[in-house]
């Protein structure tokens, strides 16, 4: 039997438990995402969903926390320099990485050291 793979439905953080008001923060405030309703079974587990684009983020929470400095999502996007504006203004650091050369890529590391990749194809 074949099977084909057709995308990714979510990309799941963690962060450490207790801390779902400063993940609507930085993913609902200062990103622009809109959160989600997570399924009635799921509530009491804690943590956040976000729309982003036609995928879904979800932010989890562990009580033995570890951020995510390597692995991360990229996170594709159009007027790369107004999230960069927006990131600095609201008091994140921004660093570029111009390793690729059709797109244009930056990262951050959300409230909790987790790693975030935005990018904009040219």
């Amino acid at each position: 039997m074949q099977f084909e793979m057709i995308g990714l439905d979510h990309v799941q953080l963690t962060a450490p438990k207790g801390s779902e008001e400063k993940a609507r923060k930085f993913y609902g405030e200062v990103l622009g995402l809109k959160e989600m309703a997570k399924p009635e079974k799921l509530i009491s587990s804690g943590g956040c969903w976000f729309i982003c684009g036609s995928q879904e983020l979800h932010i989890g929470v562990e009580n033995e926390f570890i951020p995510a400095v390597k692995a991360h999502p990229g996170i594709v996007v159009k007027n790369i320099e107004a999230v960069v504006s927006r990131l600095e203004e609201s008091g994140y650091q921004v660093k570029e990485d111009t390793r690729i050369e059709d797109r244009k890529r930056i990262f951050v590391n959300d409230p909790f050291g987790n790693r975030v990749e935005f990018l904009e194809y040219y």
